[in-house]
């Protein structure tokens, strides 16, 4: 019968009062700022919290993130409180907490859900982005760009691109894909490297952004002919001129570079008789 009694004396003392109390707030509030009056919302004499040593459970290595006022109930932040380093890039972001009350022992389970603040700008993986283009491709080539990344969610993140206006290249985007486009054809021949400003800008108020630079560099392409340096080249040559007498002197040019600006010389329509003199 004894320990029978003992039992029923300890469940008395220890009860889990159901009913999950909930409170939303954003980030990264100021220590002491109110989240709410917990001791209004679970029905409890705010007269009492200190007399029942009132406080949120911390057991083991969870931070608080909040405490109670004994002389008002009110639940308070009691350390910092970041978004992202609590649920990364979860969109829905929720701590679990007790309250603890003595004389008798309660717990009362109440979430917090955190909202998330525009405290993030979006942010490209590199300072660069290189990209070779050959100069032969055509008006409408995509060339695919590694997205920006927010650590914010929703809205807060990254919502739009954007390229600074220039002559050859614009923007596409689908989803999560970012293109750049060919919009009028390259000659590398006028300009071989072309630097673009792309713009990364996310939905929060207020709005925040991040910018790379994209480097072209445009590739040679066998899109030259040779040029000589006069249309025509007039010479006299005397009949009984020697062997290995210099002609005339011919020059031409290939606006390309490497092996597709190489330039080398042979006769063409002309008689056999004429290359056996010449």
């Amino acid at each position: 019968m004894a320990l029978k009694r003992n039992c029923f004396v300890f469940f008395l003392m220890w009860q889990t009062v159901n009913g999950d109390v909930s409170y939303s707030f954003q980030e990264e509030m100021k220590r002491g700022s109110v989240i709410g009056n917990i001791a209004k919302d679970l029905n409890l004499d705010s007269s009492k919290l200190s007399a029942r040593n009132a406080r949120v459970d911390a057991t083991g290595n969870r931070k608080r993130y909040c405490d109670i006022s004994l002389s008002t109930g009110d639940l308070i932040v009691a350390d910092r409180i970041d978004r992202e380093g609590l649920c990364g890039e979860k969109l829905s972001c929720v701590i679990k907490r007790d309250l603890v009350l003595e004389n008798p022992l309660e717990l009362h389970p109440f979430s917090l859900h955190i909202q998330d603040i525009n405290d993030n700008s979006p942010q490209f993986k590199e300072e660069s982005i290189n990209i070779e283009i050959r100069e032969s491709a055509v008006r409408g080539a995509r060339f695919v760009i590694e997205e920006a990344h927010d650590a914010d969610v929703g809205q807060n993140s990254v919502q739009q691109y954007s390229l600074k206006k220039n002559e050859h290249f614009i923007l596409a985007s689908n989803g999560n894909t970012i293109e750049l486009v060919l919009d009028k054809e390259l000659d590398r021949e006028k300009q071989q490297e072309i630097n673009l400003l792309l713009t990364a800008l996310d939905g929060g108020s207020p709005q925040r952004s991040g910018t790379v630079v994209i480097h072209v560099t445009v590739l040679d392409a066998n899109d030259n002919a040779p040029v000589f340096s006069q249309a025509v080249y007039k010479a006299r040559l005397p009949e009984n001129s020697p062997l290995d007498t210099v002609v005339v002197t011919v020059s031409a040019t290939d606006a390309d570079e490497g092996v597709n600006g190489d330039v080398t010389y042979e006769f063409g329509h002309v008689s056999e008789d004429v290359k056996k003199v010449f």
